[in-house]
Protein backbone atom coordinates (compact mmCIF):
# COMPACT_ATOMS: atom_id res chain seq x y z
CA UNK A 1 0.00 0.00 0.00
CA UNK A 2 1.50 3.03 -1.24
CA UNK A 3 1.77 6.34 2.02
CA UNK A 4 1.13 9.33 0.29
CA UNK A 5 4.60 12.08 1.32
CA UNK A 6 2.24 14.14 3.11
CA UNK A 7 1.08 11.17 5.99
CA UNK A 8 4.85 9.75 5.53
CA UNK A 9 6.40 12.90 6.95
CA UNK A 10 3.82 12.58 9.39
CA UNK A 11 4.80 9.15 10.64
CA UNK A 12 8.43 9.99 10.59
CA UNK A 13 7.98 13.10 13.33
CA UNK A 14 7.08 11.16 16.29
CA UNK A 15 10.13 9.15 15.91
CA UNK A 16 12.26 12.12 15.28
CA UNK A 17 11.12 13.73 18.43
CA UNK A 18 11.68 10.12 20.61
CA UNK A 19 15.51 9.93 19.01
CA UNK A 20 16.11 13.85 19.70
CA UNK A 21 15.02 13.72 23.28
CA UNK A 22 16.43 10.09 23.66
CA UNK A 23 19.64 11.25 22.66
CA UNK A 24 20.02 14.39 24.23
CA UNK A 25 22.29 14.76 27.30
CA UNK A 26 20.54 13.77 30.63
CA UNK A 27 19.50 16.67 32.60
CA UNK A 28 21.24 16.83 35.85
CA UNK A 29 18.98 15.22 38.77
CA UNK A 30 17.22 12.88 36.57
CA UNK A 31 18.04 9.13 35.23
CA UNK A 32 18.28 7.82 32.44
CA UNK A 33 15.75 5.48 32.65
CA UNK A 34 13.15 8.82 33.62
CA UNK A 35 14.32 10.72 30.70
CA UNK A 36 14.35 7.72 27.86
CA UNK A 37 10.99 7.21 29.29
CA UNK A 38 9.63 10.47 28.80
CA UNK A 39 10.94 10.88 25.51
CA UNK A 40 9.00 7.69 24.78
CA UNK A 41 5.98 9.40 26.05
CA UNK A 42 6.35 12.60 24.49
CA UNK A 43 6.44 11.07 21.08
CA UNK A 44 3.14 8.50 21.86
CA UNK A 45 1.17 11.96 22.52
CA UNK A 46 2.87 13.49 19.70
CA UNK A 47 1.71 10.71 17.04
CA UNK A 48 -1.54 11.39 17.70
CA UNK A 49 -1.54 15.19 18.10
CA UNK A 50 0.28 15.11 14.71
CA UNK A 51 -2.29 12.35 13.33
CA UNK A 52 0.53 10.43 12.52
CA UNK A 53 -0.90 6.86 14.41
CA UNK A 54 -4.17 6.36 15.89
CA UNK A 55 -3.59 6.06 20.12
CA UNK A 56 -3.51 2.52 20.08
CA UNK A 57 -0.83 2.06 17.63
CA UNK A 58 1.34 4.66 19.38
CA UNK A 59 0.43 2.96 22.85
CA UNK A 60 1.83 -0.73 21.60
CA UNK A 61 4.62 1.01 19.88
CA UNK A 62 5.28 2.61 23.89
CA UNK A 63 5.09 -0.53 25.59
CA UNK A 64 7.14 -2.18 23.09
CA UNK A 65 10.01 -0.03 23.02
CA UNK A 66 10.49 0.85 26.84
CA UNK A 67 10.22 -2.88 27.57
CA UNK A 68 12.65 -4.05 24.76
CA UNK A 69 15.02 -1.24 25.39
CA UNK A 70 15.07 -1.96 29.13
CA UNK A 71 14.02 1.28 30.28
CA UNK A 72 11.17 -0.03 32.31
CA UNK A 73 10.63 -3.62 33.41
CA UNK A 74 7.59 -5.87 31.54
CA UNK A 75 5.73 -6.13 34.65
CA UNK A 76 6.04 -2.08 35.36
CA UNK A 77 4.78 -1.33 31.83
CA UNK A 78 1.86 -3.98 31.92
CA UNK A 79 1.02 -3.34 35.36
CA UNK A 80 -1.78 -1.29 34.10
CA UNK A 81 -3.36 -4.66 32.92
CA UNK A 82 -4.48 -5.16 36.20
CA UNK A 83 -5.09 -1.52 37.86
CA UNK A 84 -8.82 -2.05 38.91
CA UNK A 85 -9.28 1.86 37.49
CA UNK A 86 -8.74 0.54 34.13
CA UNK A 87 -10.27 -2.70 34.76
CA UNK A 88 -13.81 -0.23 36.00
CA UNK A 89 -13.82 1.86 32.89
CA UNK A 90 -13.92 -1.51 30.73
CA UNK A 91 -16.36 -3.90 32.75
CA UNK A 92 -18.67 -0.43 33.14
CA UNK A 93 -18.70 -0.17 29.33
CA UNK A 94 -19.61 -3.24 28.18
CA UNK A 95 -22.14 -3.61 31.08
CA UNK A 96 -23.80 -0.13 29.99
CA UNK A 97 -24.60 -1.80 26.39
CA UNK A 98 -26.69 -4.38 28.87
CA UNK A 99 -29.11 -0.82 28.80
CA UNK A 100 -29.50 -0.57 25.18
CA UNK A 101 -29.89 -4.15 24.65
CA UNK A 102 -32.47 -4.83 27.10
CA UNK A 103 -34.66 -1.53 25.75
CA UNK A 104 -34.53 0.06 29.38
CA UNK A 105 -32.14 2.74 27.52
CA UNK A 106 -34.68 3.15 24.72
CA UNK A 107 -37.40 4.07 27.14
CA UNK A 108 -35.15 5.99 29.31
CA UNK A 109 -33.93 8.18 26.03
CA UNK A 110 -37.67 8.30 25.63
CA UNK A 111 -38.35 9.62 29.05
CA UNK A 112 -35.75 12.19 28.72
CA UNK A 113 -37.04 13.38 25.15
CA UNK A 114 -40.59 13.50 26.62
CA UNK A 115 -39.39 16.16 29.36
CA UNK A 116 -36.15 17.63 28.08
CA UNK A 117 -36.22 16.97 24.02
CA UNK A 118 -37.87 20.20 23.02
CA UNK A 119 -33.92 20.97 21.61
CA UNK A 120 -30.16 19.40 21.50
CA UNK A 121 -29.26 21.85 24.14
CA UNK A 122 -31.81 20.86 26.49
CA UNK A 123 -30.60 17.29 26.66
CA UNK A 124 -27.22 18.21 27.24
CA UNK A 125 -28.33 20.62 29.91
CA UNK A 126 -30.38 17.26 31.55
CA UNK A 127 -27.11 15.21 31.59
CA UNK A 128 -24.72 17.84 32.86
CA UNK A 129 -27.10 19.06 35.70
CA UNK A 130 -28.25 15.49 36.49
CA UNK A 131 -24.46 14.79 36.86
CA UNK A 132 -23.92 17.50 39.35
CA UNK A 133 -26.25 16.91 41.47
CA UNK A 134 -25.74 12.96 41.96
CA UNK A 135 -21.73 13.99 42.24
CA UNK A 136 -21.28 14.70 46.07
CA UNK A 137 -22.82 10.95 46.82
CA UNK A 138 -20.32 9.36 44.14
CA UNK A 139 -16.92 9.43 45.27
CA UNK A 140 -15.88 8.54 41.49
CA UNK A 141 -16.32 10.36 38.86
CA UNK A 142 -15.37 7.16 36.78
CA UNK A 143 -18.74 5.39 38.73
CA UNK A 144 -20.75 8.43 37.24
CA UNK A 145 -19.60 8.28 33.88
CA UNK A 146 -20.57 4.28 33.94
CA UNK A 147 -24.30 5.26 35.48
CA UNK A 148 -24.48 8.40 32.68
CA UNK A 149 -22.95 6.62 29.85
CA UNK A 150 -25.49 4.26 28.86
CA UNK A 151 -28.46 6.53 28.98
CA UNK A 152 -26.42 9.23 26.84
CA UNK A 153 -25.83 6.41 24.46
CA UNK A 154 -29.13 5.16 24.26
CA UNK A 155 -30.78 9.08 23.78
CA UNK A 156 -27.99 9.14 21.04
CA UNK A 157 -29.28 6.03 19.28
CA UNK A 158 -33.23 6.63 19.78
CA UNK A 159 -32.66 10.27 17.85
CA UNK A 160 -31.00 7.90 14.98
CA UNK A 161 -27.83 9.49 15.47
CA UNK A 162 -25.22 6.49 14.89
CA UNK A 163 -21.13 6.37 15.18
CA UNK A 164 -20.50 5.63 11.75
CA UNK A 165 -22.09 8.16 10.49
CA UNK A 166 -20.44 10.92 9.40
CA UNK A 167 -23.30 13.80 9.88
CA UNK A 168 -25.69 11.72 11.91
CA UNK A 169 -22.83 11.59 14.29
CA UNK A 170 -23.15 14.92 15.70
CA UNK A 171 -25.37 14.58 17.91
CA UNK A 172 -24.28 11.87 19.64
CA UNK A 173 -20.52 13.31 19.51
CA UNK A 174 -22.39 16.82 21.12
CA UNK A 175 -23.43 14.42 23.83
CA UNK A 176 -20.73 12.55 25.18
CA UNK A 177 -18.19 15.27 24.65
CA UNK A 178 -20.89 17.25 27.06
CA UNK A 179 -21.03 14.80 29.42
CA UNK A 180 -17.40 14.29 29.70
CA UNK A 181 -17.17 17.42 30.45
CA UNK A 182 -19.54 17.98 32.46
CA UNK A 183 -18.16 15.36 34.94
CA UNK A 184 -14.61 16.98 35.18
CA UNK A 185 -16.81 20.44 36.44
CA UNK A 186 -18.97 18.84 38.85
CA UNK A 187 -15.74 17.08 40.32
CA UNK A 188 -14.28 20.43 40.96
CA UNK A 189 -17.55 21.87 42.56
CA UNK A 190 -18.31 18.93 45.23
CA UNK A 191 -15.31 17.57 47.42
CA UNK A 192 -16.38 14.43 47.51
CA UNK A 193 -16.95 14.01 43.42
CA UNK A 194 -13.92 12.28 43.12
CA UNK A 195 -11.11 10.69 44.52
CA UNK A 196 -8.36 13.00 43.73
CA UNK A 197 -9.97 15.95 46.41
CA UNK A 198 -9.34 14.68 49.25
CA UNK A 199 -6.48 13.32 48.17
CA UNK A 200 -5.61 17.22 47.69
CA UNK A 201 -7.25 18.46 50.70
CA UNK A 202 -4.79 16.51 52.73
CA UNK A 203 -1.79 17.77 51.09
CA UNK A 204 -3.39 21.55 51.45
CA UNK A 205 -3.53 20.42 55.17
CA UNK A 206 0.46 20.05 55.51
CA UNK A 207 0.27 23.70 54.47
CA UNK A 208 -1.53 24.55 57.58
CA UNK A 209 -4.81 24.68 55.20
CA UNK A 210 -7.97 23.29 56.46
CA UNK A 211 -10.83 22.75 54.20
CA UNK A 212 -13.98 20.68 54.94
CA UNK A 213 -17.29 19.69 52.75
CA UNK A 214 -18.61 23.58 53.54
CA UNK A 215 -16.11 25.59 52.63
CA UNK A 216 -14.67 23.99 49.85
CA UNK A 217 -18.59 23.61 47.84
CA UNK A 218 -18.81 27.80 49.03
CA UNK A 219 -15.48 28.36 47.18
CA UNK A 220 -16.50 25.99 44.18
CA UNK A 221 -20.40 27.24 43.52
CA UNK A 222 -20.04 29.94 41.78
CA UNK A 223 -17.04 29.14 39.50
CA UNK A 224 -18.37 25.96 38.49
CA UNK A 225 -21.41 26.76 38.40
CA UNK A 226 -21.09 29.37 35.71
CA UNK A 227 -19.07 26.47 34.09
CA UNK A 228 -21.60 24.15 34.17
CA UNK A 229 -24.11 26.62 32.22
CA UNK A 230 -21.69 27.93 29.84
CA UNK A 231 -20.42 24.36 28.94
CA UNK A 232 -23.35 23.23 26.26
CA UNK A 233 -23.20 26.50 24.73
CA UNK A 234 -19.63 25.97 24.44
CA UNK A 235 -19.90 23.04 22.67
CA UNK A 236 -22.65 23.30 20.63
CA UNK A 237 -20.12 26.06 19.02
CA UNK A 238 -17.05 24.04 18.67
CA UNK A 239 -19.17 20.38 17.21
CA UNK A 240 -22.74 21.74 15.86
CA UNK A 241 -25.12 18.83 16.78
CA UNK A 242 -26.90 19.09 14.07
CA UNK A 243 -30.39 19.13 15.52
CA UNK A 244 -31.64 22.24 16.64
CA UNK A 245 -35.44 22.61 17.82
CA UNK A 246 -37.51 19.45 17.61
CA UNK A 247 -40.70 20.71 19.25
CA UNK A 248 -42.83 17.59 18.20
CA UNK A 249 -40.21 15.13 19.73
CA UNK A 250 -41.31 15.48 23.58
CA UNK A 251 -45.09 14.17 22.08
CA UNK A 252 -44.01 11.46 19.89
CA UNK A 253 -41.43 10.14 22.86
CA UNK A 254 -44.64 9.90 25.24
CA UNK A 255 -46.62 8.02 22.05
CA UNK A 256 -43.41 5.54 21.90
CA UNK A 257 -43.14 5.13 25.76
CA UNK A 258 -47.21 4.34 25.46
CA UNK A 259 -46.43 1.97 22.61
CA UNK A 260 -43.73 0.09 24.37
CA UNK A 261 -46.11 -1.21 26.99
CA UNK A 262 -44.86 -2.43 30.43
CA UNK A 263 -40.90 -3.21 31.20
CA UNK A 264 -39.76 -6.65 29.83
CA UNK A 265 -38.10 -8.88 32.07
CA UNK A 266 -34.75 -8.17 30.88
CA UNK A 267 -35.44 -4.58 31.75
CA UNK A 268 -36.30 -4.95 35.22
CA UNK A 269 -33.21 -7.39 35.70
CA UNK A 270 -31.03 -4.71 34.31
CA UNK A 271 -32.52 -1.69 36.31
CA UNK A 272 -32.52 -3.53 39.14
CA UNK A 273 -28.99 -4.44 38.55
CA UNK A 274 -28.03 -0.76 38.12
CA UNK A 275 -29.40 0.39 41.08
CA UNK A 276 -27.65 -1.78 43.68
CA UNK A 277 -24.27 -1.18 41.46
CA UNK A 278 -25.19 2.57 42.03
CA UNK A 279 -25.83 2.34 45.54
CA UNK A 280 -22.92 0.02 46.11
CA UNK A 281 -21.00 3.05 44.24
CA UNK A 282 -22.42 5.59 46.21
CA UNK A 283 -21.64 3.57 50.03
CA UNK A 284 -18.52 2.15 48.65
CA UNK A 285 -16.01 3.70 51.32
CA UNK A 286 -18.34 3.74 54.26
CA UNK A 287 -18.90 0.10 53.55
CA UNK A 288 -15.49 -0.85 52.35
CA UNK A 289 -16.53 -2.34 49.39
CA UNK A 290 -14.28 -2.11 46.30
CA UNK A 291 -16.20 -0.20 43.40
CA UNK A 292 -14.72 -2.25 40.85
CA UNK A 293 -15.66 -5.96 42.22
CA UNK A 294 -19.30 -4.19 42.13
CA UNK A 295 -18.90 -3.60 38.98
CA UNK A 296 -17.49 -6.98 38.04
CA UNK A 297 -20.51 -8.40 40.25
CA UNK A 298 -23.10 -6.43 38.11
CA UNK A 299 -21.66 -7.97 35.29
CA UNK A 300 -21.86 -11.54 36.66
CA UNK A 301 -25.51 -10.76 37.45
CA UNK A 302 -26.25 -10.32 33.98
CA UNK A 303 -24.16 -12.96 32.36
CA UNK A 304 -26.07 -15.26 34.80
CA UNK A 305 -29.57 -13.86 33.94
CA UNK A 306 -29.07 -14.01 30.12
CA UNK A 307 -29.04 -10.14 29.54
CA UNK A 308 -26.26 -10.23 28.18
CA UNK A 309 -24.02 -13.30 26.35
CA UNK A 310 -20.89 -13.91 24.89
CA UNK A 311 -21.54 -12.71 21.35
CA UNK A 312 -22.41 -9.68 23.16
CA UNK A 313 -18.66 -9.06 24.63
CA UNK A 314 -17.27 -10.54 21.29
CA UNK A 315 -18.95 -8.01 19.77
CA UNK A 316 -17.43 -4.97 21.54
CA UNK A 317 -13.77 -4.86 19.70
CA UNK A 318 -13.50 -1.08 20.43
CA UNK A 319 -13.50 -2.23 24.34
CA UNK A 320 -10.58 -4.20 23.75
CA UNK A 321 -8.91 -1.52 22.17
CA UNK A 322 -9.89 1.07 24.78
CA UNK A 323 -8.24 -1.87 27.21
CA UNK A 324 -4.98 -2.10 25.77
CA UNK A 325 -3.88 1.62 25.31
CA UNK A 326 -5.17 2.70 28.78
CA UNK A 327 -3.61 0.28 30.16
CA UNK A 328 0.07 0.85 28.89
CA UNK A 329 -0.43 5.25 29.04
CA UNK A 330 -1.78 4.39 32.53
CA UNK A 331 1.42 2.40 33.79
CA UNK A 332 3.98 4.50 31.71
CA UNK A 333 2.30 7.70 33.06
CA UNK A 334 2.78 6.11 36.55
CA UNK A 335 6.59 4.99 35.99
CA UNK A 336 7.24 8.55 35.28
CA UNK A 337 6.03 9.55 38.45
CA UNK A 338 7.67 6.68 40.28
CA UNK A 339 11.03 7.60 38.19
CA UNK A 340 10.55 11.22 39.61
CA UNK A 341 10.30 12.77 36.39
CA UNK A 342 6.79 14.64 36.82
CA UNK A 343 8.10 16.06 40.71
CA UNK A 344 11.44 16.92 38.52
CA UNK A 345 9.39 18.88 35.64
CA UNK A 346 7.36 20.66 38.21
CA UNK A 347 10.34 22.05 40.43
CA UNK A 348 12.13 22.83 37.58
CA UNK A 349 9.50 24.70 35.97
CA UNK A 350 7.83 26.42 39.03
CA UNK A 351 11.52 27.86 39.91
CA UNK A 352 12.11 29.75 37.25
CA UNK A 353 9.06 31.99 37.90
CA UNK A 354 10.97 33.81 40.90
CA UNK A 355 10.42 37.84 40.54
CA UNK A 356 6.78 38.24 38.98
CA UNK A 357 4.17 39.46 41.20
CA UNK A 358 1.92 37.42 43.02
CA UNK A 359 -0.87 37.80 40.60
CA UNK A 360 0.84 36.95 37.76
CA UNK A 361 2.47 33.88 39.67
CA UNK A 362 -0.60 32.81 40.31
CA UNK A 363 -2.24 32.69 36.84
CA UNK A 364 1.58 31.35 35.20
CA UNK A 365 1.53 28.48 37.95
CA UNK A 366 -2.00 27.61 37.35
CA UNK A 367 -1.77 27.24 33.62
CA UNK A 368 2.09 25.39 33.58
CA UNK A 369 -0.17 22.98 36.31
CA UNK A 370 -2.88 22.49 33.92
CA UNK A 371 -0.27 22.03 30.85
CA UNK A 372 1.34 19.43 32.67
CA UNK A 373 -1.96 17.41 32.63
CA UNK A 374 -0.54 16.63 29.04
CA UNK A 375 1.86 13.86 30.64
CA UNK A 376 -0.42 12.35 32.94
CA UNK A 377 -3.10 9.64 32.73
CA UNK A 378 -4.50 9.62 36.22
CA UNK A 379 -5.67 13.23 38.34
CA UNK A 380 -4.27 11.92 41.54
CA UNK A 381 -1.00 10.41 40.33
CA UNK A 382 -0.68 14.53 39.29
CA UNK A 383 -2.18 15.86 42.74
CA UNK A 384 0.27 14.02 44.60
CA UNK A 385 3.11 14.37 42.51
CA UNK A 386 3.05 18.01 41.99
CA UNK A 387 0.08 19.96 43.79
CA UNK A 388 2.66 20.82 47.26
CA UNK A 389 4.96 21.60 44.88
CA UNK A 390 3.00 24.62 43.01
CA UNK A 391 1.53 25.23 46.42
CA UNK A 392 4.40 26.14 47.96
CA UNK A 393 6.18 28.30 45.10
CA UNK A 394 2.73 30.23 45.23
CA UNK A 395 2.59 30.85 48.89
CA UNK A 396 6.55 31.47 48.55
CA UNK A 397 5.83 33.93 45.97
CA UNK A 398 3.13 36.13 47.80
CA UNK A 399 -0.10 34.42 46.12
CA UNK A 400 -2.52 33.98 49.53
CA UNK A 401 -2.74 30.52 50.09
CA UNK A 402 -6.04 29.79 50.13
CA UNK A 403 -6.61 31.18 46.81
CA UNK A 404 -3.46 28.90 45.39
CA UNK A 405 -4.73 25.59 47.13
CA UNK A 406 -8.75 26.19 45.96
CA UNK A 407 -6.65 27.40 42.73
CA UNK A 408 -4.55 24.00 42.27
CA UNK A 409 -7.71 21.62 43.62
CA UNK A 410 -10.08 22.87 40.90
CA UNK A 411 -7.86 22.80 38.46
CA UNK A 412 -7.12 18.89 39.77
CA UNK A 413 -10.32 18.14 38.34
CA UNK A 414 -11.55 20.52 35.15
CA UNK A 415 -7.94 19.91 33.43
CA UNK A 416 -9.34 15.95 33.05
CA UNK A 417 -11.02 16.67 29.89
CA UNK A 418 -7.91 18.19 28.27
CA UNK A 419 -7.21 14.53 26.60
CA UNK A 420 -8.91 11.70 25.47
CA UNK A 421 -6.95 10.02 28.44
CA UNK A 422 -6.58 12.61 31.43
CA UNK A 423 -8.87 10.93 33.32
CA UNK A 424 -10.56 7.70 32.97
CA UNK A 425 -14.04 8.51 33.12
CA UNK A 426 -13.11 9.92 29.73
CA UNK A 427 -12.37 6.70 28.10
CA UNK A 428 -15.96 5.52 28.66
CA UNK A 429 -17.19 8.10 26.27
CA UNK A 430 -14.11 8.12 23.85
CA UNK A 431 -14.82 4.30 23.44
CA UNK A 432 -18.41 5.17 22.01
CA UNK A 433 -17.05 5.98 18.28
CA UNK A 434 -19.06 9.43 18.16
CA UNK A 435 -15.85 11.39 18.36
CA UNK A 436 -12.34 11.22 16.43
CA UNK A 437 -8.92 11.45 18.30
CA UNK A 438 -8.21 14.87 16.98
CA UNK A 439 -11.35 16.14 17.39
CA UNK A 440 -11.45 15.28 21.21
CA UNK A 441 -7.53 16.62 21.39
CA UNK A 442 -8.77 19.76 20.18
CA UNK A 443 -12.19 20.45 21.65
CA UNK A 444 -10.61 19.32 25.26
CA UNK A 445 -7.69 21.91 24.91
CA UNK A 446 -10.70 24.48 24.08
CA UNK A 447 -12.98 23.07 26.87
CA UNK A 448 -10.26 23.12 29.27
CA UNK A 449 -9.19 26.86 28.42
CA UNK A 450 -12.46 27.85 28.67
CA UNK A 451 -12.72 26.39 32.16
CA UNK A 452 -9.54 27.72 33.37
CA UNK A 453 -10.84 31.39 32.41
CA UNK A 454 -13.99 30.95 34.26
CA UNK A 455 -12.47 29.50 37.52
CA UNK A 456 -9.43 32.65 36.86
CA UNK A 457 -12.04 35.20 35.69
CA UNK A 458 -15.08 34.70 38.16
CA UNK A 459 -13.46 31.50 40.43
CA UNK A 460 -10.20 34.03 42.11
CA UNK A 461 -12.72 36.84 43.33
CA UNK A 462 -14.68 35.06 44.57
CA UNK A 463 -12.93 32.83 46.98
CA UNK A 464 -10.82 35.97 48.07
CA UNK A 465 -14.15 37.12 49.09
CA UNK A 466 -15.31 33.99 50.92
CA UNK A 467 -11.67 33.12 52.21
CA UNK A 468 -10.70 37.17 53.13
Amino acid sequence: MKIAPGLLLKRAAPFAIAIAIWFTPVPAGLTAQAWHLFAVFVAAIASVLLGAFPLLTAAMIAAGTVVLTNTVSAAQAFAGFANSSVLLVVIAFIVAQAVVKSGLGRRISLFMVSRFGGSSLGLAYSLVLTDAAIAPAFPSNTARGGVLFPIVLSVAKGAGSEPGSPEGRRLGGYLMFCTMAGLAVSSALWMTATSANPIGVQIARQSGLQIGFGSWLLAACVPALVAIGLLPLLVAKLFPPGVGATPEAPAAARAEIAGMGPMSRDEWITALTFVVMVAGWVFADSLKLNVTSIAFMGFGVLLLAGVLTMDDISEQGDTLATFLWLAVLFALSGQLNELGFMGYAGERLASQLGGMSWPVLYVTLIAIYVAIHYMFVSQSSQVLALLGVFLDVGVRGGVPAPLMAFGLLFASSYFSVITPQGGSQNVIFVASGYLTQRELYRMGLLATLAFMAVFLLVGTPWVLFVTG
